[in-house]
């Protein structure tokens, strides 16, 4: 197989002289890849896709920690930095020239393209560490929503008050396994129709929850909620409240977080017109649709549930009936989940696959690919053995720490200051050629560093929940 024929498959930057090669057929982009084809409606369910996930699910809980005020205010917050900072990260797909210069195929490239030497390392190390950390905490979501069905239908047949706790491990094993069979797509490319059906679902969940917390408003009972959240004193101790405030900033984190894969997402868009404008749209409708329900869901909820608002609120049992709805909205959960799972794990597939064809370019285990399903998809025994073998990990991983509202503190703790934050920050400064110490150097390097502050902060916070949570752990007997 030839070296370009390696490329196109895997996602690697070609190697001269086929880099930046102009070919003249449709058939291919100006890469020599083939033609993308992607569209802002595709980009945007990739967005939603990757935003709206299990973050939704603890957005009455974290705005119970913060109350009336600063929990809408500090969802809004985020969302426009999160904005904010998508936008200059989308400009520099492309170096040099936004609409002609050399494709940036990751973030990595991006970050090597821009600011080089060690800064790539550390890239590397905040993007797929957070990465995996996702694919831990979507399996851990995935599991105890599914639980929450056989619990649903316990409820529902033998009353409130019987006991229908359920053991996760089975559950998280399930959605291993078929993450086995969706892990052999060979790239987002080919997962649009995967993404469009996440997103629908992911819709679908948000607005019974919406509903259902409307609902339980209106007809009652309903918690009791303060304009500063839980009380100290009557809910928790002043030290609880500073630990839980700052565990929902890290949930908040967590609920905006998909910078990591968004120079994969618009790498799989077409032009004209230029992708950084396409991604613009994608990125407005994404975050803006993600945000609104992102209030309802949090604001109803907390009207709802008060103070006593569940870490999880359609696995948590505020809500027992209509006991079908909620099933429902458990399984929309998990369908997306599925989905979820694979836009965040392509990245690290691709950075392992192109590094073992770099490294062995002539080993048929490594570089082969045999047509499946007429020729539609490519079949990789390299490809087979390796997102296996990080299926099984990341889902023992989950088995072995199934600590939801920390796990989401903490993974969002570790990316939103480097991955959201600073590097779209400082590449920016670099291809815009701010100057030092000018106003909007300063603004920049600002947020930058309240963003780094807020990260040691809820790093902190999030690794004493799970020490805490550790105490009264059995491994492998987590009950729901």
């Amino acid at each position: 197989m030839a070296r370009a024929d390696v490329d196109a498959e895997f996602g690697a930057l070609p190697a001269a002289p086929y880099q930046r090669r102009i070919i003249a057929d449709d058939s291919v982009d100006d890469d020599g890849k083939p033609k993308r084809t992607g569209t802002v409606w595709t980009a945007t369910a990739h967005v939603i896709t990757a935003v709206i996930g299990s973050g939704v699910l603890s957005l009455p809980w974290l705005t119970a920690q913060l109350g009336w005020v600063a929990g809408p205010t500090t969802l809004f917050v985020f969302a426009v930095i999160t904005y904010y900072t998508s936008v200059l990260l989308t400009d520099c797909y492309r170096s040099d020239d936004a609409v002609t210069g050399k494709r940036n195929y990751t973030y990595m490239e991006a970050v090597e393209a821009y600011l080089g030497g060690g800064q790539v390392w550390f890239c590397g190390l905040c993007q797929y560490v957070n990465l995996v950390g996702t694919a831990i905490g979507y399996t851990i979501t995935a599991s105890i929503s599914a639980a929450a069905l056989y619990k649903a239908n316990c409820f529902h047949k033998n009353g409130h008050s019987a006991d229908c706790s359920v053991y996760t491990t089975m559950y998280m094993v399930v959605f291993g396994i078929s993450q086995i069979f969706f892990s052999q797509l060979p790239n987002l490319h080919d997962m649009a129709w995967l993404s469009i059906l996440a997103a629908v679902m992911s819709f679908s969940y948000a607005t019974i929850g919406v509903g259902l917390s409307l609902a339980q408003t209106i007809s009652g009972p309903t918690g009791k909620t303060t304009m500063g959240g839980t009380q100290i004193g009557v809910d928790v101790n002043s030290a609880q409240k500073i630990w839980l405030t700052l565990q929902a900033l890290g949930n908040i984190a967590f609920a905006y977080s998909y910078s990591m894969v968004l120079i994969e997402i618009q790498d799989t868009v077409k032009s004209p017109p230029a992708e950084n404008k396409t991604m613009r749209k994608a990125n407005l409708m994404g975050v803006s649709t993600t945000t609104a329900f992102y209030m309802l869901c949090g604001c109803l909820g907390y009207s709802a549930f008060g103070n006593a608002a569940p870490g999880n609120m359609l696995t948590g049992f505020g809500f027992y009936e209509p006991f079908w709805l909620i099933d429902f909205a458990n399984v929309c959960i998990v369908v997306h989940l599925v989905g979820a799972y694979q836009v965040y794990c392509q990245p690290i597939y691709a950075a392992v696959e192109n590094w073992a064809a770099a490294r062995w370019p002539r080993s048929d285990f490594v570089v082969r690919k045999y047509p499946v399903a007429g020729g539609k998809y490519n079949f990789n025994m390299f490809r087979l053995v390796w997102r296996t073998a990080f299926v099984v990990v990341s889902t023992v991983l989950a088995i072995s720490l199934p600590f939801f509202n920390d796990i989401l503190g903490l993974l969002g703790a570790l990316g939103f200051w480097p991955l959201t934050v600073y590097f779209p920050v400082e590449m920016y400064l670099r291809q815009s050629k701010v100057q030092r110490f000018s106003k909007k150097w300063v603004a920049l390097q600002s947020l930058s560093f309240v963003c780094f502050v807020v990260t040691v902060a809820v790093t902190v916070a999030s690794v004493q929940g799970i020490t805490q949570s550790l105490k009264n752990y059995v491994p492998f007997k987590t009950k729901l």
